[in-house]
C-alpha cells in the first residue's frame, strides 16, 4: 500500500491524535497535507508549536466543500480525524462535522474523479453506549442507561433488569450490538455506516477505528468534557484534591496516543484492514481512582481524592475494549498508561492558564445539566 500512496491528507492534523499521526507518517516517508481550522476549543487560532514543519497546512473547515477541494490536490489517501465531540447540546454541529463532512468528501471524489486509494476515519468507543455485561443468573445483557433514582441512592453499578443484582462488564467487540447514548456516539455510528457504504459503492477501501480514551501529550487543556487525565493533572498541579465522578470505580481503557497513531498507519498500509472496523485501545481496564493515584505520583503531589457523588449525564459506568481483532494485523500497544501520564504532566508544565479552563468547563457542564451532584 505504501508504494502506491505518496501523499496523504490528515484532517484535524494539528490536534492531539492528528499531530502524532502526522509525525509518524512523515517519519515513514509520506508527503502529508493537514486540513485544520485551528479554532477553539481545541486550538486558539494559532499554529501549535508541535506542528510538523514538513507537513503542509491548509487552514479550513471540513464542513466547507471549498476547503476540502483545496486540501485534496494530489492526495492518494485520507485520514479523517477532524470531529466535534464531547457533550455539548448544539446537536446539529455533530451532524455537520462528523457526518456531513464525509458526504462533502464523497461529492468531491465523485465529481472530480479523484484517485483516492483509501480512507480511514476516526470512530469512538462511544458507539457501544453502556456496553455489554454478564449476570451470573441471566447471562449476557446489553445495559440501559442508569436512571436518576440509582444516582440518588449512589448505586453506581449496572444491575440486571431481571434480578436486580450487580452485573460485570464484558470487553466490547466490534460485532456487538451498538446502542450509543449521546449525540457524539450517534454521529460516529452514522459516519461508520456512511463510509462503509460509500466506500463499497465507489470501490474505495475504507477503515473505521473505534478509539477508546486516548491519552498523552498535546491533549487540549481548553476543554475537559471527556478528559479524566486532563482534569486530574490540573488538580494535582494546582495542589488541590483530585475530583472524581461517582465513586471513582469506573473502568476505562486508556490508550497512549502514539499507539493510536501506529494503529492508523498500520491499517493504512495493510490491505487486510480494508472495509473493516477495529477497536483501538490498550486492552487493559483501569479504574478511574487508580488513574488519579498515578497522576498524583507522577506530579509529585500527595494523593488527595475528592468524591462528591457527582456524575456525568450520559456517561457509561464501565467501558472495556477487546483489541484482539486489530492485533491480528500485527499491531499491539507499545506504551503504558504511566508513560502517557508522564508525557501529559510534563507537557502540561509548559502551559499557562489551565486551571481557569477547568473551572470554566465544569461550570458550563453544571449549567447545562451534564455534570450533576447528589
Amino acid at each position: 500500500m505504501k508504494q502506491n500512496i505518496k501523499k496523504i491528507l490528515v484532517t484535524g492534523g494539528a490536534g492531539f491524535i492528528g499531530s502524532h499521526t502526522v509525525d509518524l507518517l512523515v517519519k515513514n516517508g509520506y508527503q502529508v497535507v493537514v486540513l485544520d481550522s485551528l479554532k477553539p476549543p481545541t486550538h486558539n487560532g494559532k499554529i501549535p508549536t508541535w506542528f510538523n514543519k514538513k507537513a503542509k497546512l491548509v487552514r479550513g473547515d471540513v464542513r466547507k466543500k471549498k476547503d476540502w477541494q483545496r486540501a485534496l490536490d494530489g492526495v492518494g489517501a485520507i485520514v479523517h480525524l477532524a470531529a466535534y465531540m464531547d457533550y455539548h447540546p448544539d446537536f446539529s454541529t455533530y451532524v455537520q462535522t462528523n457526518i456531513e463532512s464525509l458526504s462533502l468528501l464523497f461529492e468531491i471524489i465523485t465529481e472530480e474523479k479523484l484517485p483516492i486509494k483509501k480512507i480511514i476515519i476516526a470512530s469512538s468507543q462511544a458507539v457501544y453506549g453502556e456496553g455489554k455485561y454478564h449476570c451470573r443468573s441471566h447471562g449476557i445483557i446489553y445495559a440501559s442507561p442508569r436512571e436518576e433514582k440509582q444516582f440518588e441512592r449512589h448505586q453506581w453499578e449496572q444491575r440486571c433488569p431481571v434480578c436486580d443484582k450487580e452485573v460485570a462488564p464484558i470487553a466490547e467487540k466490534e460485532e456487538d450490538i451498538l446502542l450509543p447514548l449521546v449525540p457524539y456516539g450517534l454521529s460516529k455510528l452514522a459516519s461508520e455506516q456512511f463510509i462503509m457504504a460509500m466506500g463499497r459503492a465507489f470501490s474505495i477501501p475504507a477503515v473505521a477505528l473505534r478509539f477508546s480514551i486516548v491519552v498523552g501529550a498535546r491533549q487540549s487543556f481548553r476543554h475537559f468534557y471527556s478528559g479524566a487525565l486532563r482534569s486530574f493533572a490540573v488538580n494535582a498541579r494546582s495542589n488541590e484534591p483530585i475530583e472524581m465522578n461517582e465513586d471513582g470505580g469506573q473502568l476505562r481503557d486508556f490508550v497512549h496516543v502514539q499507539d493510536v497513531a501506529l494503529a492508523i498507519v498500520r491499517t493504512l498500509e495493510n490491505s487486510r484492514a480494508n472495509f473493516e472496523i477495529f477497536n483501538v485501545g490498550s486492552g487493559h481496564a483501569t479504574r478511574v481512582f487508580d488513574l488519579a493515584k498515578i497522576v498524583a505520583k507522577e506530579s509529585n503531589t500527595k494523593f488527595k481524592p475528592l468524591l462528591q457523588h457527582r456524575y456525568r449525564a450520559g456517561g457509561a459506568r464501565h467501558s472495556v475494549m477487546s483489541i484482539s481483532k486489530l492485533k491480528k494485523l500485527g499491531w499491539k500497544p507499545q506504551h503504558t498508561l504511566r508513560e502517557a501520564v508522564v508525557d501529559y504532566v510534563s507537557w502540561l508544565s509548559t502551559i499557562k492558564g489551565f486551571r481557569n479552563n477547568l473551572r470554566k468547563t465544569e461550570a458550563e457542564m453544571k449549567k447545562i445539566g451534564i455534570l450533576k451532584e447528589y
